[in-house]
């Protein structure tokens, strides 16, 4: 996979995107992440950018020719043009399912914003989608931009050790991750949960389903609204009135805590 960031702080991308997981993993050839600095294509002296909106109003806006020049020069690298997305707090909220469906593509353009925003008649003919990282506003797109070709990266073959390094993770099936405990087994008068020194991995793996629910439940109602657990056979069954009753121990368990505080 190659990802081309069009930005005005190529060193401050590069800095981030050449190290750890996916630095290792531009070394080994699986992936490959380029920065464009916007400025250099520029036709003034000034090696400027930006320009007052139309219409009047604080800020400057970034030109849609410098972009676009450094887009085209971009995707004639490329041979083709390329898939492109541009980081905005105007965009569709990015999750999960967006870095699975970008991971399929071989390539991606993603274009920063700053200043008061970009000339719309770019990203009418240029790009393809608008990404946000939430309901917020950054001074600038390089940090989405990261986050977008992090997230996207990791799931490419290769990059991590399996599959199951981010098929266990977060998100990937609509849940929030079990809870992980490491050595010692007990630390601050806080003890590892017994079913996890037990060697017994189906017991395991059944806890960390019931509680991968129950935190989800707990910290994201909006998610867990859109499971549905099956309830058919009556291991099913078995399994569904087992997470019912530990997350009524669960309620109880804070109650008590709330009644002794």
């Amino acid at each position: 996979m190659r990802i081309d960031i069009l930005t005005l702080f190529p060193p401050a991308v590069d800095a981030m995107m050449q190290e750890s997981i996916l630095g290792r993993a531009q070394k080994a050839g699986l992936i490959e992440i380029r920065t464009h600095q916007i400025r250099d294509y520029t036709v003034n002296r000034q090696k400027q950018v930006d320009d007052y909106p139309y219409g009047g109003g604080r800020g400057a806006i970034m030109q849609a020719d410098p972009l676009y020049r450094c887009w085209q020069a971009v995707c004639d690298e490329n041979g083709e043009r390329v898939h492109t997305i541009y980081l905005s707090p105007c965009g569709e909220t990015f999750n999960q399912q967006h870095a699975k469906r970008l991971a399929t593509y071989e390539k991606l353009i993603l274009v920063c914003g700053h200043y008061e925003g970009v000339d719309e008649r770019f990203l009418d003919e240029c790009v393809d989608e608008e990404l946000s990282l939430g309901d917020f506003v950054l001074t600038g797109g390089e940090i989405p931009a990261m986050a977008v070709a992090d997230a996207v990266c990791r799931l490419v073959p290769g990059v991590l050790g399996g599959e199951e390094c981010f098929t266990e993770e977060s998100h990937w099936d609509g849940l929030l991750e079990y809870p992980q405990y490491s050595r010692p087994a007990e630390w601050h008068g806080r003890s590892v949960p017994e079913v996890l020194l037990s060697g017994n991995h189906e017991k395991v793996a059944r806890w960390r389903k019931i509680q991968s629910l129950l935190r989800t439940r707990l910290r994201r109602p909006d998610l867990y609204e859109k499971i549905t657990l099956p309830n058919k056979t009556r291991a099913e069954k078995k399994f569904a009135a087992e997470v019912e009753e530990e997350w009524e121990n669960y309620g109880k368990r804070a109650q008590n805590a709330e009644n002794m505080d």
